[in-house]
């Protein structure tokens, strides 16, 4: 009986790493050119939201003026996934940046309201959600707050306050669709496996939020999130920015 000798062997060994090669090379060009068009639309989409909503911006600024004393703008630091390229190989990292809001609470808010909410949520702390839920089991955010002024309440419930994060957007720090950013002390309560969402840069809108908004779970949160990292592509994104408008009109989630 014949069989393969050492040449066949070796051949058939370099034609399979031959083949895993150029696979690899090829996933590895495609995610390049998908991030590099990702970007080129970012860049693109923000500066004509910005210009075109230019005098909306304005207004609001101006009646967040009037509704409380304080900056119409609100500064926050947040952390979000950075990709880097060492030495011929991806990494993504988790980078602190400024994320700007307009101003929905009173100024020099006290934090730790929030920080003891998330704390809950995390730990699937049911008492320590639904007190601050107005009882409400279904709404996963948090409701009862009286640092939000009264222009503020509107602001959320219509995301209007985020809109300042399209400048984000046009200088990388953020994308239009990606895990949102995230507040450090909120990190610091992570589980391991919720540092896989810091895999892709963070965004504006993203599958959680057009999945659910404020009725999910923290734990079902980071699984739609760590899906979109699994999973972006130029279709995922487009189904995410097509549904976000939806989900807003519907107000289906807004809080």
């Amino acid at each position: 009986m014949g069989g393969e000798g050492p040449m066949e062997q070796r051949t058939d060994a370099n034609n399979l790493a031959g083949n895993t090669f150029l696979h690899q090379n090829a996933h590895t060009l495609e995610r390049s050119f998908y991030y590099f068009s990702k970007r080129a639309i970012d860049i693109m989409a923000s500066f004509i939201v910005l210009v075109l909503l230019s005098p909306l911006l304005l207004l609001i600024a101006i009646l967040i003026r009037q509704d409380s004393p304080g900056p119409a703008l609100f500064v926050q630091l947040r952390v979000g996934g950075k990709r880097k390229v060492l030495d011929g190989k991806v990494i993504w990292k988790p980078v602190p940046f400024p994320c700007y809001k307009f101003r929905s609470m009173v100024p020099k808010a006290d934090p730790s309201i929030h920080r003891e909410y998330i704390k809950a949520l995390i730990e699937n702390d049911a008492p320590g959600q639904t007190s601050s839920q107005n009882g409400n089991k279904a709404i996963k955010k948090l409701t009862i707050d009286n640092r939000i002024t009264r222009l503020g309440r509107i602001l959320r419930r219509t995301s209007l306050d985020e809109l300042p994060q399209f400048w984000n957007v046009l200088v990388g720090e953020m994308s239009l669709v990606g895990p949102r950013p995230a507040i450090p002390y909120e990190i610091e309560m992570y589980k391991p496996w919720y540092h896989r969402r810091f895999d892709a840069k963070p965004g504006i809108t993203g599958l959680w939020q057009v999945s659910g908004r404020s009725t999910l779970g923290f734990d079902e949160m980071m699984k739609l999130d760590i899906k979109y990292v699994e999973e972006q592509s130029f279709m995922m994104d487009l189904m995410i920015i097509l549904k976000t408008p939806l989900v807003l009109l519907s107000r289906k989630g807004a809080y």
